[in-house]
């Protein structure tokens, strides 16, 4: 019988510090009037936490895995293989709602949703599931709900409609975050067509 820890040091189950998603983001002019959304609706809503960065507003398509070292490199060849492969027209994505998603309670997600306004972006969301997974990347098929995460904050609301804010999604990223350390890192970049 092999001994695998001596009494007293078991081994410290590590925590993940790397995730890879593929994602839609809002064009620059779109992600700047999310935030001057996010500011008309403070006083409104009585956000506090703090905005998250236009540059890391997103729409997660597919969660690939999150990681204790940085994504293997065999992985993250098959997700470009499989994205680049991908040929689809550009469609228009809007979202006409904020709501908060349930978390933990000094922590919730405050995002903006959709209505039929997301249907391009769940068409898209499932033919790029359908590519990963003949390429051999594991994605969960479950339920998809379109969102824009805005900021993270105490308490909840109901959804509130808001003047829809509307884009032509024209490419998708791939992006890999750097867990707690508001970093991404850019691996692929794919044009639609159109």
């Amino acid at each position: 019988m092999t001994q695998l820890t001596l009494p007293g040091f078991e081994a410290t189950p590590q925590l993940p510090a790397h995730r890879l998603f593929l994602a839609v983001k809002p064009d620059a002019d779109t992600a700047q009037r999310i935030a001057r959304l996010i500011e008309q609706l403070r006083p409104v809503v009585g956000f506090k936490g703090k905005a998250l960065r236009a540059e890391r507003l997103h729409v997660t398509l597919h969660h690939v895995g999150d990681f204790v070292q940085p994504p293997p490199d065999d992985l993250v060849a098959r997700v470009r293989a499989a994205a680049g492969g991908l040929v689809l027209p550009a469609f228009d994505a809007s979202f006409n709602q904020v709501v908060s998603f349930h978390g933990r309670r000094d922590h919730r997600p405050f995002v903006l949703l959709g209505d039929e306004g997301v249907a391009g972006l769940m068409a898209f969301q499932a033919a790029l599931g359908d590519v990963l997974l003949r390429a051999g990347v594991p994605v969960p098929r479950g339920h998809f709900k379109p969102h824009i995460t805005l900021l993270y904050d105490r308490g909840g609301f109901a959804p509130k409609p808001v003047e829809p804010i509307t884009w032509t999604v024209r490419e998708f990223v791939l992006i890999h975050s750097w867990l707690g350390k508001t970093r991404y890192d850019e691996l692929g970049r794919w044009a639609l067509k159109g």
